[in-house]
């Protein structure tokens, strides 16, 4: 197996449970009020390294009592930090996360912090890592200039690379070109196809668009539904295996962590995707983030997809 890169930010996820999420001005009373590692590009770190993968984590953190929760998280994982560098001038990031009791779903609050000042100076000086993996995780919570030169970097290294396109914000061309897997969910495949998303064939519609302009493959993640990859000759659903969602918040994370792990063993993409709809699902079955990542035994308990 060769190793992973992720590139990508580290916050402290402040999480509660609400019975429903908050109307403007509205004030309500929370429960199970939780602090711990975030950010996806951690979560995916940790999700790919509990699952197997050998990773390195690219990134930064502030000087400050939130950077060791970070830091403890990866090493306890087994993620070599090496590459994650403290700003004694910046404040680690933090996402303020409020989960709904009823039905598992999030809404996500995120200051950014050192994750804004990731710069590509930071990606190169990584170069060592780069040239030591198969696959290349980055996403969207690090500046756009930094995005690019970590897609670059890969790609003159020949490294296979995975964008998860969060949070959304538009993609030009240039940077669609380097990318081997793009792996957005419904809402992100929305804004970036410009069509909506709601079932599994308009799912198809937008991944095709978007891989039109790749050029590679594209993965529209559709939550209990599986997903659906479009590729050069057509698209395919993987549905997921059925389960009583608890939380999804890392649920996403999970899903590319696992997908980087199966490409990083050398799996053809259609076996790694129906490994990352499972990782995916066991994320949903425990609350928060980084501690929801699961393990290979925890995929494997669940039930066969029929």
């Amino acid at each position: 197996m060769r190793d992973i890169a992720v590139v990508g930010s580290l916050n402290v996820d402040v999480s509660v449970r609400v019975p429903r999420f908050v109307r403007p001005g509205e004030t309500l009373r929370a429960s199970g009020l939780e602090v711990g590692a975030g950010g996806k590009g951690l979560n995916q770190a940790i999700a790919a390294a509990r699952l197997g993968g050998r990773v390195r984590m690219i990134g930064r953190v502030g000087a400050d009592p939130f950077a060791g929760i970070a830091l403890a998280a990866l090493r306890a994982a087994g993620v070599d930090p090496t590459y994650v560098e403290v700003l004694p001038a910046e404040r680690t990031g933090v996402a303020l996360i409020t989960v709904d009791e009823a039905t598992g779903q999030n809404q996500i609050a995120v200051a950014g912090g050192a994750n804004k000042a990731v710069r590509p100076e930071h990606v190169r000086d990584a170069l060592a890592a780069f040239r030591a993996s198969g696959v290349l995780l980055v996403q969207l919570e690090l500046p756009p200039e930094t995005v690019d030169a970590a897609l670059e970097l890969a790609r003159a290294s020949h490294v296979r690379t995975v964008l998860d396109p969060a949070p959304v914000r538009e993609l030009t061309d240039a940077t669609l070109a380097k990318i081997d897997v793009l792996t957005p969910n419904e809402t992100e495949a929305e804004a970036l196809a410009g069509m909506p998303v709601h079932d599994v064939e308009s799912a198809a519609a937008a991944a095709a668009a978007l891989q039109a302009r790749t050029r590679g493959d594209v993965v529209v993640t559709l939550g209990a539904g599986g997903c659906v990859w479009a590729h050069a000759t057509g698209f395919e659903h993987v549905p997921a295996p059925p389960v009583r969602a608890l939380d999804t918040t890392g649920a996403g994370d999970a899903f590319n962590g696992a997908l980087a792990v199966a490409l990083a063993r050398g799996e053809p993409l259609s076996r790694a995707l129906r490994e990352a709809v499972r990782a995916g699902a066991a994320a949903t079955l425990r609350h928060g983030a980084a501690a929801a990542m699961p393990t290979l035994a925890d995929v494997l308990a669940l039930p066969e997809v029929r």
